[in-house]
This record gives C-alpha cells, structure tokens and sequence, in this order.
C-alpha cells in the first residue's frame, strides 16, 4: 500500500520547499498585480510592488486579504483570468453575511484534486477501497472535494451527499464503504443511528473517516471512532483557498500537514496583525501560490491555531497545524469572558461522556449576558433519578467554571431534543445579535 501521493513534495526538505515556493510566490504576485485591479490597489496604498517580493522571507510586505474585502468585490472582482478559462464556481454558505464565490480553471481542479488524494491515501486509501462521500454536494466545496479526489486515487466512489441516514448505512452494507467522508457531526449521528437500528461497527466495514469543515475536539474524535468502528482522520480547507485538502492528517494523528507546495501559511496576532514564530497560538493565514482563477494572497482565515515543524514519524515533513482552537470571529464573549465552544465540549465529552449532543444558547436580559448550556442525557450520564440529574448539573456546572471562569445554567435535556444536522452542526445560538 503506497504511503504517499506525492512522496517528493510531502517529504521534501527544508530549503528544497523554501526555494519551491519562493518561485511560486513572486510567479503569484506579479499575477494578481497585473490581472486584479483591486490587489494593485491594495499593494500600491501599501507602497509595494511585484519588484518587492524576492521569496517567501518578503511575505510579511504583501497586505492582508479578509472575507471582507471579498464581499465587497463579489461576485468576481479577484478573478485574475478570463471567465472563458474557468471551468467551475463553489461559493461559501454565507451564515456570516454575503457569500464568497470561487473560481477555479481546470488546473486549480487538478491541483485541487490532488491535494485531496493525498489526505486519502494518508488515511489509508486505495484504489481498492469504497470511498463513501457524505459531505453535501453543490456549490459547497465538501462533496465535490472529497469526490474529485477519490476519483485521483481510482477508489470507487459513491456520491451519497447527506441525509436519509439509514439509507447511508443501508448502502454501507451493501456496496462495502470502507472510507466515510463527511462533517464530524454527522459522522456522530451516523454512529447513533447505527446503534438504534440494533447493529454494531461489525454489521459494516468501514475503517476510516475523513471528516472536517467544522470545529471538532479529541474527545469527539474518540466518540466517532468507538461507534463506527474506524479510525479517524482531520481535513482542513476552506472556499476561499480552494475546499477541503488544504491541510490533511496523517496516521500520526498529531496535526495537519499543510500542502506547502500550493500554500504558504503564517501565523499572526489577531489583534495586531503582527507575524508570530511558529509554535506561537494565533490567527492562521493562508497564501496560495498556485492558484490561477482566484488566487489569495495573505488571507485572514479567523481560525485560531498553531504551526508546528517537530519531525513527524511519517516521513511528511510538511508544517504541520493543529485542530483550530476555535475562530476569532466566532469567540463567544460572554459577560466580558472570552468562550470558545470547543473548550464546552471538551468538559462535556471527556470529563461526562455526554453524547456529542449539545448546544450553547446566550441572550441578554437588560445589560446582563445569560448563558446556557443544553445537554443531551445519555444512558451512561445517571440512574434516572432527580438527585442524580441535580448532582450532575452541578458537577458540570463547576467544571465550566473551573475552565472558563464564569458560570452556566446547565440544563440536562431528553435524548434527541437538540435538533440533528447532516452537515455542520448549530453548536450556538447567540439571541444578542437578534437585538
């Protein structure tokens, strides 16, 4: 079974990756400069031009790109080439506001794609494997993502898309799926629904999952892995660089390999812009060098991560970033307290063994922030009496004091109260904004 893609670009050394995206990057500055008004426009104000721009050590002079400014040039103002040399459009969900549109020429396909075959045969894949895509097909980058590049390592693949849960496993038995890739929470509820129609990971034969485009901890990431039986594998990506294959988990488990050879990334201070070492908590930026139709130069992801280059035993000597911590913009601040939910569910999973079911609802009454805390009861949680369910509620409630510092009304809920979600799931309802 191969154990690289690419065993060239994902084990290249140091200097060799340096001198690689140096080329690329100066190729990528000159391209946006000549072809996209706006990013002249950004880099003269800055006093910068392509001249300026000798390797990857020059980066820091570029401008910051945010989701901002493309909002504001939607739906085509970054397009550096011909609309008659692209091939496909994807678009963000546009949750936060007006959605971003992709571009992509059939070489940004391909690199793409390839991108994508790596993390597969990371997890394990082969041309002999059944590659199950759960993630939702459409402008949506997941399904289409994970499907182009299951194509590349010639596994069989099967189109599912989401929903109709108990066709997913149904066809799980039948067609053999051995590879699921979809959002970590449906993942989870798969697993639940397994259970409930009185089968067990020994009914199917999958062995690994490839999940991302939501925040996920290491306790839910054992919860998956216990109810279906695989091993489960971290994909990182978003619209805006391309989709999911932008970074990818190798069998280590220990972070996400980040295609260098196509993005440079940076870690920065949030707050100041300011370019911190590696190894230092901050804002991920991403540079794409090799991207033709829609090309990002420093743009601001909002999640919240660290870059690490300790050898990994693998053999990828790719930089490595962690699971994002949470996103700068989605960090709850809750009576003058910075929450990010991944630190709830952490308490909820690993110190409970809650079910991966919950959901943090935050209002205002007058100027005071209220905060609540739902959770799903699950079988193991108590003895159904009421003074085991009080003991508990302020077991948790403690706990979330002790990590976050202030305190939650902890409300414990029947089993399948908090609604299910086949693709990302509402983990906050934040009523304050309504106002």
């Amino acid at each position: 079974m191969a154990k690289y893609w690419n065993e060239e670009i994902e084990t290249m050394d140091r200097e060799s990756m340096k001198k690689l995206q140096s080329e690329r990057l100066v190729n990528q500055v000159k391209h946006v400069y000549d072809n996209v008004p706006y990013y002249k426009k950004l880099m003269d104000e800055k006093g910068v031009t392509p001249d300026d721009i000798k390797g990857i050590d020059d980066l820091y002079k570029l401008p910051f790109l945010s989701k901002a400014d493309l909002r504001d040039n939607y739906p085509d103002g970054l397009v550096a080439v011909p609309k008659s040399e692209c091939v496909r459009i994807h678009a963000t969900s546009g949750t936060t506001g007006k959605r971003a549109i992709a571009f992509y020429t059939q070489n940004d396909v391909d690199i793409w794609e390839n991108c994508v075959a790596r993390a597969i045969t990371a997890a394990g894949g082969t041309k002999e494997d059944v590659v199950h895509v759960a993630y939702g097909y459409g402008l949506f980058t997941g399904g289409l993502g994970l499907h182009g590049g299951s194509h590349k390592v010639g596994c069989l693949t099967l189109p599912v898309s989401s929903g109709n849960t108990e066709r997913q496993i149904q066809f799980m038995q039948d067609l053999g799926s051995t590879i699921l890739c979809c959002t970590p929470s449906y993942a989870a509820y798969i697993g639940e629904t397994l259970a409930e129609m009185g089968l067990t990971p020994d009914d199917i034969k999958l062995k690994a999952g490839i999940f991302g485009a939501e925040p996920w901890t290491e306790e839910m990431r054992q919860s998956i892995e216990k109810s279906l039986g695989i091993k489960a594998y971290d994909i990182y990506g978003l619209t805006e660089t391309s989709g999911p294959g932008v970074a990818f988990e190798c069998e280590c488990q220990t972070g996400m390999h980040i295609n260098e050879d196509h993005f440079i990334a940076e870690i920065i201070d949030p707050d100041t812009g300011e370019v911190l070492p590696e190894g230092a908590k901050g804002e991920l930026v991403f540079t794409s060098i090799t991207k033709e139709a829609f090309p990002l130069l420093r743009y601001r992801t909002r999640d919240i991560c660290v870059l690490t280059r300790e050898k990994c035993s693998c053999g990828r000597t790719l930089v490595k970033m962690c699971k994002p911590m949470g996103r700068s913009d989605d960090m709850l601040i809750i009576k003058g307290v910075n929450v990010f939910p991944s630190q709830i569910e952490t308490v909820l999973l690993k110190d409970f063994g809650a079910t991966p079911n919950y959901q943090i609802v935050v209002d205002r009454v007058g100027t005071t922030d209220t905060f609540e805390i739902k959770v799903e009861l699950s079988d193991g949680m108590f003895d159904d009496t009421i003074r085991s369910i009080e003991q508990l509620e302020r077991k948790l409630s403690a706990d979330i004091v002790q990590i976050l510092g202030i305190k939650a009304k902890i409300s414990l809920v029947e089993p399948k109260s908090i609604p299910r979600s086949e693709g990302k799931a509402v983990r906050v309802i934040d009523k304050r904004k309504l106002v």
